[in-house]
């Protein structure tokens, strides 16, 4: 089992995501615990994405909703983690987003 480490980013975007859309709530929670389980389960859909965002990948918590994350070793364990980066809807990752996952990096 994965860990997940969730950015202040995603944490505030997230509580954002939910508050405007409520209904959403348990779908992406139950995304969520799937995605500590196994990040490559058929109804997640992940994969990798392109252009500004190259580098990252996302999943599908429900529809026109993604989340956007990394897969990163954990330094001392040599484990995997998740780090989750953003949430959001298709349109907000759309061309227009600003590059500012450039460069990212993890402190544990």
């Amino acid at each position: 089992m994965r860990e997940l480490v969730l950015t202040p980013k995603f944490k505030r975007t997230f509580r954002k995501f939910v508050l405007r859309n409520p209904q959403r709530q348990k779908a992406i929670e139950k995304t969520l615990a799937q995605m500590r389980e196994d990040i490559y389960f058929l109804n997640l859909g992940t994969h990798s994405l392109k252009g500004e965002l190259s580098g990252l990948k996302a999943c599908s918590c429900g529809f026109d909703c993604r989340i956007i994350f990394s897969i990163e070793i954990e330094p001392d364990t040599q484990e995997e983690v998740i780090i989750l980066l953003d949430i959001g809807t298709h349109r907000k990752f759309g061309s227009e987003t600003p590059s500012f996952y450039d460069g990212f990096t993890v402190k544990y």
